[in-house]
């Protein structure tokens, strides 16, 4: 073999070293420190642009503008508020569509606890304007008032709704 040949391979071989040990560091540091929760504050900055400019027009407008579902009852919850864990404080305006809770990215609250599931749980607005939250086959479960959830429940007003360490109410 020539002397070319041998460097070439030494380098080659080199190369393929480092890039083993670039590999085993990255998979080493996502372990120790979990995946990256990239926020999705445009979302959240317009929904609560649409929220404001719902709570500044007049009454009558208000009634043409959310007109989706079926009206709201008197003292039925907004908002979603998280109260406890990483994203303390973060509220979710309650429009009638469904909330999604979980590590997924394409969650609507993405959860970074180690005790939440990908797909953990979902809140989503019944008939009759009552707020319904079900666990979604969850490893550690929900809990809505310190009672593990077996099947889809009424979420009452204030009530703790417990994901690992997050926990979240509904509010007015």
């Amino acid at each position: 073999m020539s002397e070319l040949t041998l460097t070439v391979m030494r380098l080659g071989f080199l190369a393929v070293l480092w890039l083993f040990v670039i590999v085993a560091v990255q998979v080493i540091r996502s372990d120790l420190f979990g995946t990256r929760v990239t926020q999705r504050g445009s979302r959240r900055d317009s929904g609560r642009a649409q929220q404001a400019s719902r709570q500044a027009a007049p009454p009558q407008q208000r009634q043409q503008h959310g007109g989706g579902g079926g009206r709201q009852r008197r003292g039925a919850p907004t908002k979603l508020v998280v109260s406890e864990g990483t994203l303390t404080g973060t509220t979710v305006a309650l429009q009638g569509q469904t909330i999604t809770l979980g590590r997924a990215h394409d969650s609507t609250i993405v959860l970074d606890d180690d005790y939440a599931s990908s797909r953990h749980a979902r809140i989503y607005p019944d008939r009759d304007g009552q707020w319904i939250v079900e666990d979604l086959g969850s490893t550690n479960g929900t809990y809505l008032d310190r009672n593990r959830l077996t099947t889809p429940t009424p979420i009452p007003l204030g009530a703790p709704i417990r994901i690992g360490k997050t926990v979240i109410e509904l509010r007015k």
